[in-house]
């Protein structure tokens, strides 16, 4: 069985294209999540190996939503994903706890070279 992704994204085409590089590669997706509120939530529930958090979102933002679930769960792996030109944002993300950031337009060997990476 493939390691469990979560993937958080206010944009339902970005999460898409997320859960086709990942499944197509042997990873399972065993949730979505539209913004950090519903991200914690879902972490807590399905307890992925993996979240793939989007920083700019409604409700609650990617950082908030990782600060919370590492909080819960020292342990969680989380990388960040941001559109170009959020440097700062990346950075307050790496402080607040994610392993890595991958950027949009995604780019399916960096989004898998990340993963890998986070899941060693």
């Amino acid at each position: 069985m493939g390691k469990r992704v979560l993937i958080v994204d206010d944009a339902a085409f970005m999460r898409m294209m997320i859960k086709d590089i990942l499944t197509k590669n042997g990873y399972e997706v065993v949730g979505e999540a539209e913004n950090g509120q519903v991200a914690v939530e879902k972490y807590r529930e399905l307890k992925p190996d993996l979240v793939t958090m989007d920083i700019t979102m409604p409700e609650m933002d990617g950082i908030t939503a990782v600060k919370e679930i590492k909080a819960e769960d020292a342990s969680a792996r989380v990388i960040m994903c941001s559109a170009m030109g959020q440097q700062a944002m990346v950075i307050d993300a790496i402080q607040a706890g994610a392993k890595d950031f991958i950027v949009k337009p995604f780019q399916p060997e960096r989004v898998l070279e990340a993963v890998s990476k986070a899941l060693d």
